[in-house]
């Protein structure tokens, strides 16, 4: 086992886990990542995903058996490779570089025998008719005949700490028999269950019903809860109530948008695939799409409106916005909500502090400035905005400060100068 190199292509809030883990697993892992300061990070044992701690990364390469770098030249082989590489959409289309890019950098390294496999978010049929060609190209080797090659979703949740990636199961394919066994062999050593199915496509499109289902299912109480409140009715007593079913019921909430690397972009990788192959239209991800993308507008409105009923235009208010990451309890800014409510009021003339323990002040909104939670924070603001339930936000200290509140996530108690979404 300790002859057994792994390579992970992507030292991410997927890749670096993964590689942590492979390591405990008794392989020799090299951490590819293009990005020079995050290789440099990793090298002098500091972490930046919350999930794996520095003390975590000191004792993987405390063991020899880890390294980070940002080019594999001198490599000369590998038994593994896992792909974990970002798949973002340009301009509403999926832009596959950097997968493309990795098969490249890996190809000239494959020998017979060696498995390859693919974990970023994309659309059905991306690992067998893209990622393929592209490593025999660079190899000269054939896949399935002479290497082994498979798709198996990341399901990463950052800052959960029930579901990890050791106890929650992962599904894996295979382009063959053979290479389903090899890609199982891996990470029935990395992970509690495995779950194999029929081939990549399978799997590419397990990934994708998971966050679609969720997508959808977001839009339907965020668009609920604007009707809710223009009806007079309290949204998330409902979903209290809804939430006390034992069956046919799952309990989603309403909040700002839908932000991070999965939500607001892999619907819309199968939409993509469905109407560039059907000619058809996903409609249900694109309603979806259309309402999460505007929840932001929709504080703003509200928040509009609140202000003109106190007499104080948005132009000049100070208003502070608690939480600029996308979800409680992590620092993944990544398309989060909070920066286009911060754009948009920016626009209207606002001036804007916001607070995030978790983000770092560079990766702020263009434009507002970083403060702490404080209660002079809280009191100094025309309206203070909960975009984020961070649990490091006290509700104690905002109820006893703030002169008003938009709590986009329920986190407050009702109160006389709190108003949900």
């Amino acid at each position: 086992m300790s002859n057994e190199i792994a390579i992970i292509v992507g030292q991410g809030y997927v890749g670096l886990p993964l590689a942590m883990r492979a390591v405990a697993a008794g392989y020799e892992v090299i951490g590819y990542d293009v990005d020079e300061a995050r290789v440099a990070a990793l090298t002098s044992g500091t972490s930046f995903v919350e999930d794996i701690s520095d003390d975590d990364v000191a004792e993987a390469l405390a063991t020899g058996r880890y390294r980070a770098v940002s080019t594999l030249a001198g490599l000369a082989r590998f038994d593994v490779a896992i792909i974990t590489v970002p798949t973002p959409l340009r301009e509403s289309i999926p832009d596959l570089t950097f997968i493309d890019e990795a098969g490249a950098d890996l190809a000239p390294l494959l020998t017979r025998g060696a498995t390859v496999v693919l974990e970023s978010t994309t659309y059905p049929g991306t690992t067998e008719e893209r990622l393929a060609p592209i490593l025999a190209a660079g190899s000269g080797l054939r896949a399935g005949e002479d290497f082994h090659l498979g798709y198996s979703p990341e399901r990463i949740d950052p800052g959960n700490q029930t579901y990890t990636l050791v106890n929650t199961p992962k599904v894996v394919s295979g382009i063959d028999a053979a290479s389903l066994a090899a890609v199982r062999l891996f990470y029935d050593r990395i992970v509690e269950t495995t779950v194999p199915v029929s081939t990549p496509k399978e799997a590419e499109l397990t990934k994708l019903l998971e966050n679609t289902f969720r997508h959808v299912n977001i839009a339907l109480v965020n668009e609920l809860a604007m009707f809710a409140h223009d009806l007079g009715i309290d949204v998330w007593e409902a979903i209290d109530a809804a939430s006390t079913k034992p069956f046919g019921y799952l309990r989603f909430t309403p909040g700002p948008g839908v932000g991070g690397h999965c939500l607001p972009v892999d619907p819309s990788y199968l939409s993509w695939q469905v109407k560039r192959r059907l000619g058809q239209s996903f409609r249900f991800v694109e309603l979806a799409n259309d309402v999460n993308e505007h929840m932001p507008d929709y504080v703003v409105r509200r928040l509009f409106s609140a202000l003109n009923d106190q007499g104080k235009p948005i132009r000049g208010s100070r208003i502070l916005l608690l939480g600029v990451s996308f979800k409680a309890n992590v620092g993944d800014w990544r398309e989060s909500p909070s920066h286009r409510v911060a754009h948009l009021l920016a626009d209207l003339g606002a001036e804007l502090v916001a607070a995030d323990p978790h983000v770092a002040p560079d990766r702020f909104p263009t434009g507002v400035q970083p403060v702490e939670a404080t209660p002079e924070e809280m009191a100094s603001a025309d309206a203070v905005v909960l975009l984020v339930d961070h649990a490091a936000f006290d509700p104690a200290v905002i109820l006893a400060h703030a002169r008003y509140v938009l709590d986009t996530k329920a986190r407050l108690p009702h109160a006389a100068n709190v108003e949900r979404l």
